[in-house]
């Protein structure tokens, strides 16, 4: 048959309620299941229509019905039914009538309950709203109460429609007008005892679902507080991490961030490894009431909580550190959070990749211990992740930056190299080419002449040699350990065979004066490698130092005390009177290539490798090495110290 369209209770009972209220689903399903509870709590068999909207928000709500379908045989179910659903032909122990997609009715929501206690009706419409409202912010307009005469309206009016979509139902619907006197006006208005705990019920029922739905609201409100809080602090860190990629800029206001989140907590942050003994404890937000750790150091290795904190991803959580069986067996750490009062520990390793960076630890020193919450637990989590990517990412700008420079010094050096060996080779090679070119075309030429020409020929030749020797001797000692012949010698012998070199070049050379300590004990040393040094700080001496002027050669025995531990050096220096060096080339005049003077308009030749092969040696052979001077034209001094006795693996590669 044809429905009508027009079946829309609250309109049918507007002219007797007058203007409507408006009420959201949530008050709607406490006022509902409040008056279903009054059903439930007596022992009558009332008359109960019930209209759903549609069948899936009856779904909801089945059990309930089940429970008071045994209390009466009167129980009608309205909705519009979902498609394939078993709700049209349900023949359980109430009625499902099935309504039309087009019917009024499927967008109201109706609950009338006549009983010879007492009445009550729910009658409400949904206003239209847009699709994405959450369910519990679904608006509806109509009344509620427990008039009787509109009670009875209300059920008069809904069984009919029943009949007209279940004519099956008809005498069933005959019987609950007779029985429940629906046409007559209704069964006894009189109030009785029972009304009253019917009262009492419904308002009992009616404040534990309103209390109910206060409390998850507030729960919700506080869910979004913490995340709203959550958000802030990673955003602040976010913000602090894209405008500085300085780490203690980002650490320091992580842990001001932190500290205003946990204001009752001393709050740590500090940079560590796995490796690492111990920590100095340079960022802290702490309340007054409690001692500050700021500029103590922290020890990692006596702390077996940190050790387990910092090889594991998740936080690590002692809500009572009385009870924590590994704290109790362990003295130190107990006297640790004895007197600084720790109630509750969390502790949050700072990760990234997999490689640990850091710490963030929080110490509850309220008077009770301190349960942690999963929120402020993730809170500080994901605070310790933000922190862990700006950390690497410093440590990758400042990598970044470090090859940067070193790419630039290995292109400087490139471009001296090819300046300065081409200058260094083309002089003696030119020299050479001249000398055999005039011995080849002047074959009469006179002896004395021959003999310069190929002295001087020969000369030039192993000026060659020597610069090829120097390029092949610091690159092996740049580019692998050096492999040092340790022996036992006499300081005097190497110094002797240093200047023989230096004499046989047989060059107008300054005064070489020695001064070494008489009981001057055997070193072991690498013997090539300090003939070597010696050699070429002599040489860099001569050149630097005019015929007229003096260099002096001092060595003794030094006793010397690092970290307790007693060493014997011998200390060398090696002293001129010459040009001397400016203050700002003292720490670069080691460097590979570097000269004092421009390459093409310096005075003394070389290819600026001498010194830098010093120093190699000398730090393979354990030692160090430095200059000093006063100053341009003011001389020089070159020192080094080695030790008399070498402990080493390598001083054993023979």
């Amino acid at each position: 048959m044809t429905m009508s369209s027009t079946h829309s209770l609250l309109q049918a009972l507007q002219t007797e309620r007058g203007r409507s209220q408006m009420f959201f689903k949530s008050a709607l399903t406490a006022l509902s299941h409040a008056l279903e509870d009054i059903v439930l709590a007596g022992d009558d068999q009332p008359l109960v229509i019930a209209n759903f909207q549609n069948e899936r928000f009856y779904q909801k709500e089945v059990r309930r019905y089940e429970r008071i379908s045994k209390l009466t045989n009167h129980v009608y179910i309205l909705a519009a039914p979902e498609s394939e659903s078993g709700f049209a032909v349900n023949s359980g122990l109430y009625e499902t009538v099935p309504l039309a997609d087009h019917d009024a009715l499927a967008q109201e929501w109706h609950l009338v309950i006549i009983s010879a206690r007492f009445a009550g009706c729910l009658i409400c419409r949904e206003l239209p709203s847009s699709s994405s409202v959450i369910d519990q912010a679904r608006r509806f307009e109509g009344f509620w109460g427990f008039d009787r005469q509109v009670c009875l309206q209300a059920a008069q009016l809904l069984l009919q429609w029943i009949v007209e979509y279940r004519p099956e139902l008809k005498q069933k619907v005959n019987n609950a007008l007779t029985t429940y006197q629906i046409n007559a006006g209704g069964l006894s208005t009189n109030a009785s005892p029972s009304d009253l705990n019917d009262s009492s019920i419904f308002g009992q029922r009616l404040m534990t679902y309103l209390q109910a739905s206060q409390y998850k609201l507030l729960k919700a409100y506080r869910a979004l507080d913490e995340k709203s809080q959550k958000e802030q602090l990673i955003n602040v860190v976010t913000t602090a991490i894209r405008r500085s990629l300085e780490p203690e800029e980002v650490l320091k206001t992580a842990v001001i961030e932190l500290g205003q989140v946990f204001q009752h907590c001393r709050c740590i942050l500090y940079r560590c490894h796995l490796t690492d003994t111990q920590v100095m404890i340079d960022y802290e937000a702490n309340c007054s009431e409690t001692s500050s750790l700021k500029g103590r150091p922290w020890s990692l290795t006596d702390n077996p909580l940190i050790q387990v904190a910092l090889s594991q991803e998740r936080a690590t959580v002692i809500s009572n550190v009385a009870e924590a069986p590994v704290i109790n067996s362990h003295g130190h750490l107990k006297a640790v959070i004895e007197e600084l009062q720790i109630q509750s520990w969390l502790l949050v390793p700072i990760q990234y990749q997999g490689s640990a960076l850091g710490m963030v630890e929080l110490h509850y020193c309220g008077p009770a211990p301190h349960r942690w919450k999963e929120g402020e637990i993730s809170l500080v989590e994901a605070l310790a992740t933000q922190v862990g990517v700006a950390l690497s990412q410093a440590d990758m700008f400042t990598q970044s930056a470090a090859l940067n420079q070193q790419l630039q010094a290995l292109e400087r050096t490139q471009q001296n190299l090819i300046n300065i060996v081409g200058h260094e080779l083309r002089t003696p090679l030119s020299t050479i080419q001249v000398c055999l070119e005039s011995l080849d075309s002047e074959p009469e030429m006179e002896l004395d002449i021959r003999k310069i020409m190929l002295e001087t020929a020969l000369g030039d030749a192993a000026r060659i040699r020597k610069l090829v020797s120097d390029f092949l001797l610091l690159s092996r000692l740049e580019s692998q350990p050096a492999s040092l012949q340790v022996e036992a010698i006499e300081f005097e012998e190497v110094l002797e065979l240093a200047m023989s070199g230096i004499k046989a070049d047989g060059a107008e050379k300054p005064e070489i004066r020695t001064q070494i300590q008489s009981d001057m004990p055997s070193i072991d040393v690498d013997g090539d490698g300090l003939v070597e040094v010696l050699s070429k700080l002599l040489d860099n001496a001569c050149k630097f130092t005019p015929a007229t002027g003096c260099i002096s050669v001092h060595a003794e025995v030094q006793d010397q005390s690092h970290s307790d531990l007693e060493s014997t050096m011998l200390a060398v220096t090696v002293e001129d009177t010459g040009r001397g060096i400016a203050p700002e080339q003292l720490k670069t005049i080691f460097n590979s290539f570097y000269q004092t003077e421009d390459y093409l308009r310096r005075s003394v030749g070389g290819a600026g490798l001498g010194l830098s092969i010093c120093r190699q040696l000398i730090t393979a052979m354990d030692g160090e090495i430095w200059a000093e001077s006063d100053g341009v034209n003011q001389g020089s001094r070159f020192q080094f110290r080695l030790p008399i006795e070498h402990s080493k693996s390598y001083a054993m590669s023979k």
